[in-house]
């Protein structure tokens, strides 16, 4: 009875554990592909992820360029602007004083005489107004810019110079023709005009 006992134990629990290996294998089935491998673990799989860690570095590093090329040309549009605004500030009376001697010079040079004569009291001054256009109109514009930029440096040097002998420093800087800064036709030009009340000019001061 005892013998009995124990064979229908035994075989209960071996068939307990047939029915465990069973659904053990079944679950990995299920998580196996059709090739046998593991879901997820497949070289397919490891292959997308890899392509996609490719991408995105290939995109950051784009990305990255893309920022820093639009940065450096912000920055140098900014840098350029305000040289542009301070270049600006600091030659547009001159400028505009070069212009009013050009254009009242060269009104007067194509006058007829009687007409210059009607405008202008003396002869000597005539004379003068007929020197200061030839004068005027022999500069290009390259030589009036470099003008312009001597006159400023020379000024820089008086500004910044602390000991008594700035002045001569300034005339030696200008020893090509201190008489010859665009000043100073603004400033001819300006005399002859107070020698002829019937001209009018719109000169402007500093």
């Amino acid at each position: 009875m005892e013998n009995s006992f124990a064979q229908e134990l035994y075989s209960e629990s071996l068939h307990l554990s047939k029915v465990e290996l069973g659904s053990s294998q079944a679950a990995n089935c299920d998580l196996q592909d059709d090739d046998g491998s593991f879901w997820g673990g497949s070289d397919e799989e490891l292959d997308k992820s890899s392509d996609l860690d490719r991408e995105w570095e290939r995109r950051r590093d784009q990305f990255h360029t893309i920022g820093y090329r639009d940065g450096l040309i912000a920055g140098k549009e900014a840098i350029a602007q305000d040289g542009f605004n301070i270049g600006f500030k600091e030659s547009v009376l001159e400028g505009y004083n070069w212009g009013i001697v050009r254009g009242i010079t060269s009104a007067l040079a194509c006058l007829p005489e009687q007409f210059k004569e009607r405008l202008i009291e003396t002869r000597e001054t005539i004379n003068k107004f007929r020197t200061l256009y030839e004068t005027v109109h022999s500069l290009s514009t390259t030589d009036a810019l470099k003008m312009f930029h001597d006159d400023k440096m020379a000024k820089k040097i008086v500004e910044e110079s602390e000991h008594p002998n700035a002045t001569s420093e300034m005339e030696s800087f200008q020893s090509d023709g201190a008489d010859c800064s665009l000043d100073s036709y603004v400033v001819k030009l300006q005399s002859l005009v107070l020698e002829s009340p019937a001209i009018e000019s719109h000169l402007l001061g500093k």
